[in-house]
């Protein structure tokens, strides 16, 4: 059976994801501690977690890790508008600045509903970044603290970012359309 599916076009290389991700540790450094809990949410944004938190202690700082796994899009190329909740905060994070690491900011709804999240779980202090913002036609509840990169509005995949569970391994951020 042949393969149907687009080729991937490549938007941002594998070089210019380090270059970004390193400038991000760079201007969060000064804005945490060692007791910062750095909190992925799972799974797309695995990877850009992985890379910012040897990036920040690079940068002299060594947060703590923590991971909330949550979901809006499914299989789909859409958010269906919903979150489900799949695993919270493995640790306690009452009296902790917690910042929240998504791979992309489209909707909104994934990272509101983990800072919601945070701060029901009583965290000092909740700031949030994202490797990638889309631009969105409507307004967000709010916007992250730090941003990566301004994406394109199109269907990305690589770094973590998938489509139907697949690509996500590819090393480079992709367009699928």
């Amino acid at each position: 059976m042949a393969d149907t599916s687009p080729t991937p076009t490549v938007l941002l290389p594998e070089a210019e994801i380090a270059r970004i991700v390193a400038d991000l540790a760079r201007r969060i450094a000064p804005a945490i501690d060692d007791d910062t809990v750095a909190a992925v949410l799972l799974t797309g944004g695995l990877w850009f977690a992985a890379d910012l938190t040897r990036a920040l202690a690079r940068e002299g700082r060594r947060v703590r890790f923590d991971a909330l796994w949550l979901a809006s899009y499914g299989d789909d190329k859409a958010s269906r508008g919903a979150i489900d909740v799949h695993a919270p905060f493995q640790r306690p994070i009452e009296g902790r600045r917690v910042l929240i690491l998504d791979d992309v900011f489209d909707t909104g709804l994934s990272l509101a509903e983990a800072v919601r999240i945070a701060r029901e779980g009583g965290a000092s202090e909740v700031l949030t970044c994202v490797f990638a913002r889309k631009p969105w036609p409507k307004p967000r509840a709010s916007e992250p603290d730090f941003v990566g990169w301004e994406a394109p509005d199109r269907f990305l995949v690589g770094y973590g970012l998938d489509h139907a569970g697949g690509l996500r391994g590819l090393p480079d951020i992709c367009a699928l359309d």
